[in-house]
């Protein structure tokens, strides 16, 4: 199975479980590392706002769970017409665990959309390597 059909399955899965009865705007991603493997993550929403969990955020909180520390791509997958891209927040967070090659896939219920690098979705972003000497 190609790479981008495995992270659209396994997000399409997690996303049926996503818990967002405020907004009604269920979102899923999954995300591969350099070993292979695939973990996702659902968005989780919360009568306090904002302490909601996204989607990008459960798939890397599960990757770092299973001691893996690398991603090569992510996938998002959301509704709606307009492309639903990692918000400023999970920009930064995939930027700890990718550089700015990685690719991020971004989905509708049908299929893939588009495909961007981290590079231009954060451009000159600010990252672990910025600390190291320090």
């Amino acid at each position: 199975m190609d790479k981008v059909q495995a992270l659209f399955e396994a997000a399409s899965a997690v996303r049926r479980h996503a818990y967002a009865p405020y907004s009604g705007f269920a979102v899923g991603a999954a995300l591969l590392t350099p070993s292979g493997a695939i973990f996702s993550g659902a968005n989780v929403e919360n009568a306090a706002y904002p302490t909601g969990i996204c989607a990008e955020a459960g798939a890397i909180s599960a990757m770092i769970a299973s001691g893996e520390r690398q991603i090569a791509e992510m996938l998002v997958l959301g509704d709606g017409a307009a492309l639903t891209t990692p918000c400023g927040a999970c920009r930064q967070r995939i930027r700890e665990f990718a550089g700015p090659d990685a690719k991020i896939h971004v989905a509708g219920p049908s299929g893939l959309k588009a495909t961007f690098t981290l590079g231009a979705l954060l451009p000159e972003a600010f990252g672990p390597d910025n600390l190291q000497g320090n």
